[in-house]
């Protein structure tokens, strides 16, 4: 008899885990994911979402803080537009301040920014002590250190051997406030110096052959290739100047003649110092919409003068 051949072996089939066991595993994932982020979601839900929502909620009221607050409606947005005198002064202030003191910033910071960006020795030394400023810029230290230069015996009195009272002119106040803004200029000074190092130095060597000199450069090839930090730094930097505080706090207290009665310091004022917390709520929420709009004002301008290597056209 002819042997038969024998049948191959069936090939092993591999196990699968069951549907139930993996959901199982995928909930103990998600569970795990969820406690290592619960810290940060407690502190946005206990000191974000829920301030925000009762800020919503106490703007539409009366409420002084020692009692409930009774709700008034439009009341508060009433009085602020019709009624309150020093909050259109506060408006003009920083709106003044804004549109002079971030300008400005921007443009020496800039300026600085060229300057540094060189392999000259010791220019680490200089970037760091440049950008000095801008950690303790905010501090109340620095605040009390630039109310005693402006002085009237104060630093720049000496200097110039006058007798000027800068910080009680209404016409010179501000300005002492806009100055401490630009002397401020490290932390753009830095983005714009990490811009600057990412232009190819090919672009500058072609536009030289083609006989262009160092303003045709700076107009042609470095603005054109730096204005998305341009863009970044506006935005940043707006955003900053609508909030400002400590400064007008320490050095004016809002004088002389609420020339720079900030914002931000009358919503203190009125929160704070006359317990109108129903209307500091309401006027937080206008400067909201204002720093929205603006901030949409530039992103909508944005495409017509930022220009991104990757963008096609």
């Amino acid at each position: 008899m002819t042997p038969t051949p024998a049948m191959p072996a069936a090939a092993p089939v591999a196990r699968q885990s069951p549907p139930k066991k993996r959901r199982k595993n995928s909930r103990e994932h998600n569970l795990a994911g969820y406690l290592f982020i619960s810290p940060w979601l407690f502190a946005f839900f206990a000191f974000t979402l829920i301030p925000i929502i009762a800020s919503l909620y106490l703007a539409f009221t009366d409420y002084d803080i020692l009692s409930s607050p009774t709700w008034v409606g439009l009341d508060n947005f009433e009085r602020m537009f019709l009624r309150d005198s020093r909050y259109m002064k506060s408006l003009k202030a920083t709106f003044y301040y804004v549109f002079t003191a971030v300008p400005l910033r921007l443009a020496f910071a800039l300026f600085v920014a060229m300057l540094l960006n060189t392999k000259r020795r010791m220019v680490g030394v200089y970037r760091a002590a440049y950008y000095a400023p801008s950690i303790v810029g905010g501090s109340v230290a620095v605040a009390v250190m630039w109310r005693e230069i402006f002085g009237r015996n104060g630093l720049i009195n000496a200097i110039f051997d006058t007798n000027t009272i800068w910080l009680g002119n209404p016409s010179t106040a501000i300005w002492t406030l806009v100055l401490l803004a630009v002397w401020q200029f490290g932390s753009p000074m830095l983005i714009f110096l990490a811009g600057l190092k990412q232009i190819p130095s090919e672009l500058y060597e072609a536009s030289a052959i083609d006989g262009a000199n160092g303003w045709h450069r700076f107009w042609k090839v470095t603005i054109p290739l730096l204005t998305p930090i341009i863009f970044f730094n506006l935005i940043m930097q707006t955003i900053s100047g609508f909030m400002v505080f400590t400064q007008a706090f320490i050095i004016t207290g809002g004088a002389p003649l609420d020339t720079t009665l900030f914002y931000a310091l009358y919503v203190y004022q009125q929160g704070f110092v006359t317990y109108s917390m129903g209307y500091a709520s309401a006027m937080a929420w206008v400067l909201l919409v204002i720093v929205a709009f603006f901030t949409a004002i530039v992103f909508k301008s944005s495409s017509y003068w930022v220009f991104y290597e990757t963008k096609e056209g």
